[in-house]
């Protein structure tokens, strides 16, 4: 194919890759490498991969970018703090010098960095102000109720000894008068705020340090404070500490300092504290002003920031993978060019070469950039050009290996057979309704889901909306051929075939019921539901139908190995794997499928499972009434033969073919060359050749033996396997009957509305709990199990690597 412009939109076969060679002049490789971003169809290889990263070219500029990034996260982290969130990606130029926006983001960070450092020191001051207004208040309460009773005590006290004229009161008060006021014990005192859940600790570690020689008093502070120290909002309680002695006073600010208790001065001069009330909350008021500005001026610079955030973020991700992408580069000797490798759709190289060609124009190189294809035997990656509705179903191929380069690729069959075998096992078009609706809801809204963040399940659940969409579709339509609307049977296509000889046959049971019309067109027909025969017929239909189609799947799979090996031009494999494969296969289990299928067109009542039993064991008795058509004997005995045949066949010619292909191949090869002199480089390439020709041919038997072995077994294995779509489908169905007979029908019997509507409620949590989530869950594993393990293994190897080009479209993806 050339390189033109237009791909192949192949998804059977990998896009043709190549291995190409660019050789950039160092003046316009940031805009090459720009460019092939934005392209997004290079892969590079790493040509410096055994130097670390600091010792790469470009180590200093990914440093730089590193520290921006960090600066980004930075005022992210404020702005969240701060409520606000970044706008959508501004639509300004992107002509932004990275040097200009290194120099603005150091700007803004050193301003955010001086508003936050006044901010806090601005609330710590006036926490600390609030805290001492809240102690001037509670403490100064304190000394004037001390006061008023001390005052009302003195009052007292003279009041009796004016009543008591008794010969000792004037020496008594002439004594107290005389007494020297120097010997007066003067109480120092102590007042802050403690945490109120340290404040009884507090209380006890007190009294035990002093001897109980202080005197605390508390007041709870109904509202919690913002502590000035950590920031937060704290319950506290004001306290003040009568002591005496200096011992004491430095015992109790110590016990202070380690409770984290503030202490603020205090006097006890009344008229002092009204003064000192009236300066903090002046004070408080000035600080309120200061702060509201600060923070209206933070919110603005952050506003600003914001508008640009985005676009920032995304110009310092492109600029530091550039420079990642830079680093993979090796240097030319000259110095003047710098090589890249990387592989790339064939269709892409004009699309690469005008990139290049754009590059070397805007940067005003003198020398244009070479794009040059490379011979290579190096496996290429597997590119397969996918949309929003094709990933899902690729994703679920690549989660169990990526495709060999060239593969043939089971996600084309996939589009159609996953859902298919889901909605197998999940039929009922009532069921199939509900999925439908919640999956238009996500595809609906696709747009507005995929600009947001989801959680897990949500996200998994929106990435397979399309999945669902298929499943749910396929489900509608087999639930049509059950005939199970939740498991109720509907007469949509038409009256049922069969109707009552007589009134007696009211017991819905099939002896009573006679064919009165045509089959019933399309589907299940209704009568067969709530008889007596129903499980027995659709466990016969549904066993038998999940035969045939994992019969025709696994044919499928062994058709695509034929394809495979054609298109690799492997005769080899079309002759002694496809061929004895295709045979054995069907020599059983395809006899068997044959044998349905006759025994549904002519109604016969032979036994299959004796049939095939004496296929093996007695292949030359007579078959009697087990006989389904003439020359059947015959033919038994025919595949038997040719299913022990492909054997032998699958197991020894292919080694010993591979073993005399490779002695021609290296046919006059054994021979040394004979050196005049010691060449390092010759003896290398020699000992490489030399190496080419061992073949273990035990070990090549050994692994066609395991080969053969696990098909043949496989055959029978995967074959059974297939029954689970029967299992499940019964499962589901009995489920679904069940809910609706026990609960709703059972509800609707009471004539109760209150019963009826508990019993819609608890049928709906049921029907959405059990049969709509785990049970598409259950079906979705089994459908995926079938495909990778009986399908997927009859050709697959899944042994490639996804092509991952240098791409800005995934920045955004990517967490940071």
């Amino acid at each position: 194919m050339d390189g033109g412009c237009c791909p192949t939109m192949d998804l059977l076969r990998s896009e043709p890759m190549q291995l190409a060679q660019l050789i950039i002049p160092i003046e316009s490789s940031r805009h090459a490498i720009s460019y092939l971003g934005d392209l997004g169809l290079f892969q590079f290889k790493d040509l410096n991969a055994e130097r670390s990263p600091f010792q790469r070219t470009y180590a200093t500029q990914i440093k730089r970018c590193g520290e921006m990034a960090r600066r980004l996260r930075f005022f992210k982290e404020q702005m969240k703090k701060a409520g606000l969130s970044p706008s959508a990606r501004s639509t300004t130029g992107n002509d932004i010098d990275l040097d200009d926006l290194e120099v603005k983001l150091g700007e803004l960070e050193a301003e955010l960095l001086e508003i936050n450092a006044n901010n806090e020191h601005l609330q710590r001051t006036y926490s600390e102000l609030l805290e001492y207004k809240l102690v001037l208040q509670t403490a100064g309460e304190f000394f004037y109720s001390a006061q008023s009773s001390a005052a009302a005590q003195q009052r007292q006290f003279e009041r009796q000894h004016s009543i008591e004229k008794s010969i000792d009161s004037p020496l008594l008060l002439e004594q107290e008068m005389t007494t020297d006021p120097s010997k007066h014990v003067k109480l120092g005192f102590v007042s802050g705020l403690v945490p109120r859940e340290k404040s009884m600790t507090f209380e006890r570690i007190l009294f035990r340090a002093t001897r109980g020689n202080v005197f605390l008093k508390q007041a709870v502070v109904n509202d919690p404070v913002v502590d000035p120290v950590s920031g937060d909002k704290v319950e506290k309680n004001v306290f003040i500490i009568f002591y005496s002695g200096e011992r004491a006073k430095n015992k109790i600010l110590k016990i202070c300092e380690a409770f984290g208790a503030n202490r603020y001065p205090f006097t006890d001069d009344l008229g002092k504290q009204f003064q000192m009330i009236t300066e903090v909350s002046g004070k408080l008021s000035e600080l309120k002003i200061t702060i509201d500005a600060g923070l209206l001026h933070r919110s603005s610079l952050l506003q600003t920031i914001g508008h640009q955030h985005e676009l920032w973020n995304l110009l310092v991700k492109k600029e530091k993978s550039i420079y990642h992408t830079l680093n993979m580069l090796s240097i030319d000797v000259t110095k003047m060019c710098l090589v890249a490798e990387g592989w790339c759709p064939v269709y892409a190289s004009n699309q690469i070469q005008n990139a290049l060609q754009r590059a070397s124009l805007d940067s005003s190189s003198q020398v244009g950039a070479i794009f040059q294809v490379l011979q290579t035997k190096e496996s290429p990656p597997t590119y397969f050009r996918t949309n929003k509705f094709t990933s899902a179903f690729q994703e679920i191929v690549d989660a169990y290996g990526v495709a060999k380069y060239q593969e043939a690729n089971p996600g084309v069959y996939t589009i159609v057979t996953f859902p298919f075998l889901f909605a197998v096992m999940f039929g009922d078009w009532g069921h199939g309704i509900c999925l439908l609706l919640a999956t238009l809801y996500f595809i609906i809204r696709e747009r507005k889901f995929s600009s947001q963040k989801l959680g897990d399940i949500v996200e998994m659940t929106f990435g397979g909306r399309y999945v669902i969409m298929m499943m749910a579709l396929f489900s509608i339509y087999t639930g049509l051929i059950y005939n199970e609307f939740f498991s109720v049977p509907f007469e949509l296509f038409g009256p049922s075939a069969y109707g009552c000889r007589d009134q007696s046959c009211s017991d819905a049971t099939t002896v009573g019921l006679s064919k009165v019309r045509g089959t019933y067109s399309f589907g299940v027909d209704p009568k067969w539901h709530g008889s007596r025969s129903e499980l027995p017929f659709l466990n016969s239909l549904k066993m038998k139908m999940s035969i045939l189609l994992g019969v025709a799947q696994m044919n499928l799979g062994i058709i695509l190995s034929y394809f495979n090996a054609k298109f690799f031009g492997d005769n080899l494999n079309i002759w002694y794997q496809f061929v004895p494969q295709i045979i054995f296969l069907n020599s059983l289990f395809g006899y068997l499928s044959l044998l349905i299928i006759v025994k549904w067109c002519t109604g016969s009542q032979a036994d299959l499972y004796h049939v095939m039993i004496y296929m093996f064991l007695s292949p030359t008795d007579d078959l009697g009434e087990n006989q389904l058509f003439l020359g059947q004997k015959f033919i038994q005995i025919l595949l038997l033969l040719l299913a022990l045949v492909a054997v032998p066949w699958m197991l020894f010619p292919k080694p010993y073919l591979l073993k005399k292909q490779h002695e021609e191949r290296h046919q006059g090869q054994s021979y040394a060359l004979l050196h005049g002199g010691d060449d390092p480089l010759e003896e290398d390439h020699h000992q490489s050749l030399h190496g080419h020709e061992e073949f273990e041919f035990t070990e090549v038997f050994v692994h066609q033996l395991i080969h053969t072995i696990e098909f043949v077994l496989g055959a029978v294995s995967n074959t059974a396997s297939y029954l689970r779509l029967w299992a499940l489908s019964l499962a589901h169905s009995e489920l679904s009957s069940v809910f609706y007979d026990k609960i709703l029908l059972l509800a609707w019997g009471f004539n109760n509305v209150i019963i009826l509507i508990i019993g819609i409620i608890v049928f709906i949590c049921a029907t959405v709990g059990v049969l709509l989530v785990m049970e598409t869950l259950s079906a979705f594993l089994h459908a995926l199990r079938l495909h990778w393990v009986e399908f997927q293994n009859k050709f697959y190897e899944g042994a490639g690597y996804k092509f991952s080009p240098f791409s800005f479209a995934l920045l955004s993806e990517e967490d940071e």
